[in-house]
């Protein structure tokens, strides 16, 4: 894959606010950054977080649109198709942006397609209802491979998806459990809560909240060690049930389509190398919902985002879900 020159940024509802930061690109307009998620979800959260802090450096308006649908590809599509301008944004995890083309989600895409920037990494969580019978992971992982266990998740290709397709690939693809897809990982994780699905696979961030309200138990976290949050029991790793499991952490960033004034990510990139770095409230965030507060950009976003897109990109090939070799979007399997 050559080598990139990826920026971005992330917006947010937020009002007007005096630049910050010197700066070449003066925006004169509102900014949106497109959320391909329903509201609440961990896309959705980390925007939120991120947005004021770009919108007060930028000086001008800057709005989320939640336009969720088809596993996030609707409205990632919807900001590809809008002007080059600099005007319209997205965010996702970066496997999801990276791989809709392997799944023919969208097609003719790759991660090539934008300027990057990174802020924190996620992992999934496996929670079940609060008056689910399961003790354990072990004593639910025996019990998917019935039918019985329905998993709530925000879709195929989301985190949540990802998840539990790697679970029954670590268990040998054994499993019968069903998931049952919603609009968003907030959905997914309050039918879980509400008893409307067993268990859900979504990401942590949008878990922890039911956790600690004791409506959700969370048995495993999809890492090799144990997820230590405040007020939360340390959850277990999966790789004491599956020890052969292979986890990446699941970034996520924002993302400028190409295209725009070179000015746009040059502004961006100063930006979050000033504000975004080594901001408090990112941190916070990250350490109070189970997040890793890893920001990078540029090169060395791509190069720490890596193994995550070779993953889901080769995981879908193993699984019979790719339309496209993930060859002929630049990205290289390992070897068998």
């Amino acid at each position: 894959m050559r080598r990139l020159n990826f920026t971005g940024a992330a917006i947010a509802i937020g009002m007007m606010a005096a630049p910050a930061i010197a700066q070449d690109w003066q925006p004169d307009k509102p900014i949106n950054i497109i959320v391909p998620w329903a509201a609440g979800g961990s896309t959705d959260q980390v925007t939120r977080v991120v947005a004021p802090l770009l919108e007060e450096a930028l000086g001008t308006e800057v709005v989320v649109v939640n336009q969720p649908g088809a596993s996030g590809s609707i409205g990632t599509k919807a900001a590809l198709d809008a002007p080059r301008d600099g005007y319209t944004w997205t965010a996702n995890a970066i496997a999801n942006n990276a791989t809709y083309a392997v799944t023919g989600l969208l097609e003719d895409t790759t991660i090539d397609d934008y300027h990057i920037y990174l802020h924190v990494a996620n992992v999934p969580v496996v929670s079940v209802n609060a008056d689910a019978p399961y003790k354990d992971f072990g004593e639910l992982l025996e019990a998917m491979k019935g039918s019985d266990v329905t998993v709530g998740t925000a879709g195929v290709n989301s985190s949540g998806g990802m998840a539990l397709a790697a679970i029954k690939e670590g268990a040998g693809g054994e499993l019968g459990a069903r998931m049952i897809t919603y609009d968003g990982g907030n959905p997914a994780v309050i039918a879980a809560a509400s008893g409307e699905v067993v268990a859900t696979t979504q990401l942590a961030v949008e878990q922890m909240e039911m956790i600690r309200a004791g409506r959700l138990r969370g048995l495993t976290v999809l890492s090799d060690s144990p997820l230590e949050v405040e007020g939360v029991d340390p959850i277990p790793p999966i790789t004491n049930w599956l020890p052969e499991m292979h986890v990446a952490k699941d970034y996520f960033g924002v993302f400028i389509p190409m295209g725009a004034p070179e000015e746009v990510y040059d502004t961006v990139d100063r930006i979050w190398e000033e504000k975004i770095m080594n901001a408090p409230e990112l941190q916070e965030y990250a350490n109070s919902l189970g997040a890793v507060f890893d920001p990078s950009y540029g090169d060395a976003a791509l190069e720490r985002a890596m193994p995550v897109v070779i993953a889901e990109a080769c995981a879908r090939v193993d699984r019979g879900e790719a339309v496209i070799d993930p060859s002929e979007i630049g990205i290289t399997c390992p070897s068998e």
